[in-house]
């Protein structure tokens, strides 16, 4: 089965383009993440929306013993394997079902970059994570800021709505609009808890790539980036 809320085709292969090192995915979003991972020196990950490949790519850089990558894209999951071969293991799987194939306790980190806004089923993702999680081990979650959300489409703070936003030539992202209230208390409500809290500013290299993004993520918050333990 195919994740309705993964980028197919064509939409899959211009989004592994731009993320390679665009202004928000490259050079905000991703070194925020890689900073709240910290050493990740032979620890065993685990990458959920793993897209192209450019965490696990960097994961591995990195030190990890491991890493495994879901996505519910084919096209992402080529162009993943183009970029770290054999490094990693790759799993085709939607993650709105449970993460069955994967074996309890059996990772020390997982990564969820920009990914969990787009989950309808956050609630069983993230029960599937906490039993997949070694006790102590981190979670990291990417969302879209709640604040720039509302800045962009307007109307109430608190609308919980499907958003829709376009992308790349004729596409359109769909996802859920959050508060912050809501983001943290389904993380915590579901066991975790809170270590660090990040709201990123695109580092110095976007200003060269984007200039108007940059000086957007210095001015108002784009995204939203928090790391979690299992206790």
């Amino acid at each position: 089965m195919k994740a309705e809320t993964a980028y197919h085709g064509e939409m899959g292969k211009q989004f592994a383009a731009q993320a390679t090192n665009s202004a928000y995915n490259a050079h905000t979003d991703r070194p925020a993440m890689l900073e709240l991972a910290g050493d990740v020196d032979g620890l065993s990950v685990l990458d959920l929306g793993c897209g192209a490949g450019h965490y696990a790519a960097d994961l591995l850089q990195r030190g990890a013993a491991a890493v495994v990558g879901v996505d519910g894209s084919e096209s992402l999951l080529r162009a993943a394997q183009e970029r770290i071969g054999a490094g990693a293991v790759l799993h085709h799987h939607d993650l709105e079902e449970p993460l069955t194939f994967l074996a309890d306790r059996s990772f020390d980190l997982v990564v969820m970059a920009l990914v969990y806004h787009h989950i309808t089923a956050r609630e069983q993702l993230l029960a599937e994570i906490r039993r997949v999680l070694k006790p102590g081990g981190a979670l990291l979650v990417s969302t879209t800021h709640p604040t720039g959300d509302w800045t962009y489409f307007g109307g109430s703070y608190f609308a919980d709505e499907q958003a829709e936003l376009p992308f790349g030539d004729g596409f359109a992202l769909h996802y859920w609009r959050m508060t912050l209230e809501k983001f943290l208390g389904e993380l915590l409500g579901a066991g975790f808890v809170l270590e660090r809290l990040l709201e990123p500013r695109a580092e110095e290299e976007a200003r060269r790539v984007d200039p108007r993004r940059y000086d957007k993520t210095h001015s108002q918050p784009s995204f939203l980036s928090v790391r979690l333990r299992r206790p």
